[in-house]
């Protein structure tokens, strides 16, 4: 039989709904996403550690979940806020219901909720904690919400990285139909040869940055967070990639300090929580976004080339662009709000994005990013 369910946000605004997945009480700050697709890939996207997160798109479960979809080894998520559950999938890929998915997983999930209401509170009041719960009033639930840890503050990265070192070989292929016209057989496009060897940082990665590095020709070596940069530098990578990841970026001093040990040792490439840590290794700060940036249609403003992009995106802080010095450029900005998008160092072969190239949900708008690392790679091996 369906079971009541009540979403509970810190400053009193209830939702009422239906509960779907698993059972019990959860909290952490509420967001939303307003991707059409990828749902699965949200739902198992690290950076999402510590969140309950609300889809903007009314109907939720319609082809299901597979395996080979994952951006990890499991959901990050503390809960799950839709408007509509798609109980019976249609889709070959499919291997289960996105409810049985959820429930193996003892993920709490809640639907018939209003979410363009929900989204547009959020929008207004910002980001803020909230309580999912099967099992308490509205009273309850609330002191619940309101007494659960803020986002600031957090370190979620100790809790996503890899405990230990390891070499990427799982596939890496890019699936495609089969064409007469051009004889590819399918379903894989063929690898290249490795051509760069690079260590990336885990903070959180998700696993389709690590197909498109071996897509673009890399070699990865994955380590944990706490790897210090002498540590890296033994390695002797051509390269050191920073990816994504949970929490506040200012409560990773151990990082900032390993990531100034590199600059200008090797090339650096970051991708969102990895441009803010960099922002703060270059001596910059970070603050926190009223609702963040959670969708597959964030445009971006190319400040050196004037060509906009629509991009993937999932983070709540942003980099504080008066804080930066001199020796930094902002290349990229978010057209919505004006925040930093992309910086470089003048300097040294070091740049970064706030965004997501290798999309997974999302626009492939910037998908070059990878080549370009390979690029500057090259550029720096011929000085």
């Amino acid at each position: 039989m369906p079971k009541s369910a009540i979403l509970a946000l810190e400053d009193g605004r209830c939702f009422e709904g239906t509960a779907f997945g698993a059972t019990g009480t959860t909290t952490g700050e509420i967001c939303f996403n307003t991707s059409m697709t990828g749902y699965q890939e949200v739902i198992t996207d690290p950076s999402y550690r510590g969140q309950i997160v609300a889809m903007t798109y009314p109907q939720i479960g319609n082809y299901g979940v597979n395996a080979e979809d994952a951006e990890s080894r499991g959901p990050h998520i503390r809960g799950f806020v839709i408007g509509e559950l798609c109980e019976v999938p249609s889709n070959w890929r499919a291997s289960q219901p996105l409810s049985e998915y959820l429930a193996a997983h003892h993920i709490l999930g809640i639907e018939e909720i209003d979410t363009r209401a929900l989204t547009k509170h959020l929008r207004s009041r910002g980001a803020m904690r909230a309580c999912l719960s099967t099992e308490l009033g509205a009273e309850d639930a609330i002191a619940a919400a309101k007494a659960s840890p803020s986002m600031e503050g957090m370190d979620y990265v100790r809790e996503v990285t890899t405990p230990q070192a390891f070499k990427w070989q799982d596939e890496s292929r890019q699936w495609v139909l089969p064409n007469v016209s051009t004889r590819h057989p399918g379903p894989y496009e063929d690898l290249p040869p490795v051509r760069h060897r690079i260590v990336a940082y885990d903070f959180g990665i998700k696993f389709n940055i690590l197909r498109r590095l071996r897509q673009a020709g890399f070699e990865v070596d994955v380590v944990p967070s706490t790897t210090t940069a002498a540590e890296v530098l033994a390695k002797n990578p051509d390269g050191v990639f920073l990816s994504n990841g949970p929490g506040d970026p200012a409560a990773l001093d151990y990082i900032h300090a390993e990531l100034r040990e590199l600059i200008g040792k090797k090339p650096i490439f970051g991708i969102c929580l990895g441009n803010q840590l960099l922002g703060h290794a270059f001596g910059g700060k970070t603050f926190k976004l009223k609702f963040g940036h959670r969708g597959g249609n964030q445009p971006v403003k190319d400040l050196r080339t004037g060509k906009i992009s629509i991009t993937s995106q999932n983070h709540g802080f942003a980099v504080d662009a008066e804080s930066l010095p001199p020796e930094i450029e902002i290349t990229h900005i978010n057209l919505n709000d004006g925040t930093v998008e992309g910086m470089r160092h003048k300097q040294h072969p070091v740049f970064s994005v706030q965004y997501h190239p290798e999309a997974a949900p999302g626009p492939n708008d910037a998908a070059y990013f990878f080549g370009e690392f390979a690029a500057l790679i090259e550029k720096t091996k011929e000085v």
